[in-house]
């Protein structure tokens, strides 16, 4: 088992831990908490179920994955087009993502976001070299990204489906489809985005927030300008664990996408710095088992698992910092979520897998 990969992915899961229960202390100081719930599922379906999955799946071989990637695909699509059910999904702030069973909800978009990386990986490796044909290759992946869209965007979730297109894009990279295919995704997804702007008033008014964060200091740029603040009132050091201002009514979703925000101001910009560096050890290290890995299948489900994890990572502080628009994703590791926390820590668990096959 690779050490390093797994001592990084260790901080990142203390570290995340100590920052969720932090920001958690927030929803103390209001009416009507759901602290207890809240913390519950972070810490028992997502720290320790999440913890004995890792480990589970760090001890089965990676055919396993391989032979089920059709029916795991399979899941995702039923456990997504159920979300849109009306008395299973579960609707919070305009946007039905969630399957509540009793007391337990979970994000049915976390599983096709696994079931995505894992199916098309299983695809490539069976087609190997005519990746770079359109028949083969680029056509499969479109009809994946087609299917993800009918999907994610009926719910809406636009930010996990752009993360989709981009994994899908690094994979396809790297499984050395030809060029002028990744041009045409990138164009296609551009034109659609255009389109989604004009469609869904939200996210235009993300876009022109970005561009002009005072246009609306008390509405749409009020995210971006609290974590603004919380970011520079953390000086060089931070203002001590526990001790932030801003994620007391001031910051929107302290525990969700506006976390980045509570770590900055509380352990300054040397606790900044060093969240930053773990995740890019974490690619770092996670890329280096994937090019030592000769198993196809293998490499690609650790490319998509750490291009997936990461580019989530940056997208959520990139967006906290005003350096891209604002998005609702969250932080992984870090952010509140159960099933987004349990599913992380499953694919650090199937990484950890490959790391002791990486010849066979």
């Amino acid at each position: 088992m690779d050490k390093s990969f797994l001592l990084i992915s260790i901080i990142l899961i203390v570290f995340g831990f100590f920052i969720f229960s932090s920001a958690a202390l927030a929803l103390l100081a209001k009416e009507n908490s759901n602290y207890s719930s809240i913390a519950l599922s972070q810490t028992v379906f997502g720290l320790f179920l999440g913890t004995v999955a890792m480990i589970i799946a760090s001890r089965l071989h990676i055919q396993v994955w391989k032979k089920s990637a059709f029916w795991l695909l399979l899941t995702a699509i039923v456990l997504n087009l159920l979300v849109l059910v009306p008395g299973i999904g579960f609707e919070h702030a305009g946007a039905r993502r969630w399957i509540v069973l009793g007391s337990i909800s979970f994000q049915t978009s976390e599983i096709l976001k696994l079931a995505f990386i894992v199916y098309f990986a299983a695809w490539i490796a069976g087609i190997r070299d005519r990746i770079k044909t359109f028949r083969w290759g680029f056509l499969p992946l479109l009809i994946l990204l087609i299917i993800s869209a009918l999907l994610l965007l009926n719910q809406p979730d636009t930010d996990n489906f752009l993360l989709i297109v981009f994994t899908g894009i690094a994979m396809f990279i790297a499984a050395e489809g030809k060029w002028r295919y990744v041009f045409m995704i990138i164009l296609a997804g551009a034109v659609s985005l255009a389109l989604l702007a004009f469609m869904r008033p939200y996210i235009m008014q993300r876009i022109t927030t970005y561009f002009n964060t005072q246009a609306d200091a008390q509405g749409a740029s009020y995210q971006v300008q609290q974590s603004l603040i919380a970011v520079g009132s953390g000086g060089l050091f931070g203002r001590g664990f526990g001790q932030s201002v801003q994620k007391f009514t001031y910051l929107p979703e302290p525990i969700g996408d506006s976390i980045f925000a509570v770590a900055a101001e509380e352990f300054g910009f040397v606790g900044s710095v060093f969240l930053l560096v773990m995740f890019v050890l974490f690619a770092t290290r996670g890329i280096k088992i994937a090019s030592q890995t000769t198993n196809i299948f293998a490499r690609l489900t650790v490319v998509g698992i750490v291009i997936m994890i990461v580019s989530q990572a940056f997208v959520n502080i990139g967006a906290m910092l005003g350096v891209i628009p604002l998005s609702g994703i969250t932080l992984p590791f870090v952010s509140h979520g159960g099933s987004s926390l349990f599913i992380t820590l499953l694919e650090v668990g199937i990484v950890l897998s490959i790391s002791k096959t990486r010849d066979s």
